[in-house]
């Protein structure tokens, strides 16, 4: 590596010791690209480039993405809904079958309202926020019925979210059917791992 790609490095940790964690994330996202563009040609031109990918080409973990993960995880304590933040700082929520939809019903449970009711609050003054909803089966029954049916269960929380203000035009809704399961098809416990809905919830840098 290069004198200018040794000094970014030692910047970049000695520059994110006093950050909070938001400041952190923005800063090392910023600081990798800014190492892609020394290592594509280590001029001042091919540094700035990389520094603006890093900056502006993924998502940023803010404080208000903090706050929201933290919400989510008083709002869903004991309900078996997992959330997390992903490796490109989404927060995800992974929703099981037992709380959210009965099998081969698209219909919202009523145990799946609060939830929804939490994750929809606060995002009208959130612009920059991206929604993603994707609904999955397990692999009983026919593509022709479980792939419509992911879809379905994905487009039911989208409008639920809608009716309590968030644009749906922010929101991305798809359908994956039984084709990306997270557990065994061949048990019932495994079955009613795969019957879920995923949500994430993005933010860009400004």
């Amino acid at each position: 590596m290069t004198t200018t790609g040794l000094t970014a490095i030692a910047l970049l940790i000695g520059g994110c010791a006093n950050m909070s964690d938001a400041q952190r994330s923005s800063a090392i996202g910023a600081g990798v690209g800014a190492l892609a563009g020394v290592a594509i040609g280590d001029s001042t031109k091919s540094t700035a480039i990389g520094a603006g990918l890093g900056a502006l080409g993924g998502y940023i973990w803010s404080n208000q993405m903090a706050q929201k993960k933290a919400a989510m995880e008083q709002a869903t304590a004991g309900t078996g809904v997992a959330v997390t933040q992903t490796a490109d700082n989404q927060l995800k929520l992974n929703i099981p079958s037992d709380i959210s939809f009965d099998t081969g019903r698209s219909n919202i449970k009523p145990n799946l309202r609060p939830i929804l009711d939490q994750f929809a609050q606060g995002l009208s003054s959130q612009p920059n926020t991206e929604i993603r909803i994707i609904g999955h089966t397990d692999s009983t029954g026919s593509d022709a019925i479980n792939n419509p049916l992911s879809i379905n269960r994905a487009a039911s929380a989208r409008d639920y979210l809608a009716a309590r203000g968030v644009d749906s035009r922010r929101i991305q809704i798809d359908g994956r059917g039984s084709r990306e399961p997270i557990a065994n098809n061949n048990t019932e416990s495994g079955r009613a791992q795969n019957r879920r809905i995923e949500m994430f919830l993005a933010e860009r840098a400004r």
